[in-house]
């Protein structure tokens, strides 16, 4: 694992602005679906862009099976990009925004991740009435 470089820091708000651009293009903002594609991925309705997010997620996995053999990490690193961003389409969608993944992150951050599913199935337990 790499540490992260004071570029990084500088452009951590990097997803702040793609996702403000993804809101610029939802059709209801005047985006133009001719023009953007997030406008015609958003217009075509989820269906469109969790297609692209199995299918990002199935080349991301890919990517990573060819590191495994040898292949460029930087493949891996694309392919993950590719899958953050039509993931980012679809919170805009939902009316979500990256910072909602970071603080559901953040959340998580010191809990195992036995120790986060099981506090989860309680939680559903508890929605349920059960």
């Amino acid at each position: 694992m790499t540490a992260m470089s004071s570029t990084d820091v500088n452009n951590s708000d990097t997803l702040q602005r793609l996702a403000a651009v993804i809101e610029s293009r939802k059709p209801a903002n005047g985006g133009d679906p001719q023009k953007s594609y997030v406008s015609r991925l958003l217009h075509k309705g989820p269906d469109a862009f969790l297609k692209k997010i199995g299918e990002e997620a199935t080349e991301t996995v890919m990517a990573a099976k060819d590191v495994d053999h040898g292949g460029d990490p930087a493949k891996l690193v694309y392919e993950v990009a590719d899958l953050w961003f039509h993931s980012m389409i679809a919170l805009a969608h939902y009316g979500l925004t990256p910072a909602d993944v970071v603080n559901e992150l953040a959340r998580r951050e010191g809990l195992s991740g036995l120790e986060e599913k099981a506090l989860r199935k309680a939680h559903d337990r508890e929605l349920r009435g059960e």
